[in-house]
């Protein structure tokens, strides 16, 4: 099996023990090279609740990629507490929960969300 079949497995599994709703939305979280990506979803309705990117924090953090990640999982949770969103599930997808992954983890609760 080569490496994008091995990552869809990765991915299919976890996504079957991890369901969103509109009370409990999936906070899912993708990783690329440059950037990070989170998104509440609610699978119920198959729509984004909310969404945040690197993009969004702008130039004005400096440091390392775990840093940036840490902050935009601080914004994500600011943002699902002002649209009354206290809790989620967390929706790691074909990584491991490592590095950036876990940063994001660990702001979102930092910032008042559980799960």
């Amino acid at each position: 099996m080569n490496k994008i079949g091995r990552e869809i497995k990765r991915k299919i599994r976890v996504r079957s023990k991890v369901k969103g709703t509109c009370a409990r939305p999936r906070l899912s979280v993708h990783r690329s090279n440059k950037f990070i990506y989170a998104q509440l979803i609610d699978d119920d309705k198959a729509e984004t609740i909310l969404g945040v990117s690197e993009k969004n924090l702008g130039k004005e953090i400096k440091g390392k990629k775990s840093d940036k990640a840490r902050e935009l999982g601080l914004l994500l949770a600011k943002l699902a507490i002002s649209k009354k969103i206290n809790t989620a599930v967390f929706d790691r997808g074909s990584y491991a929960y490592h590095g950036r992954i876990k940063q994001v983890a660990q702001g979102a609760r930092e910032g008042g969300l559980k799960f």
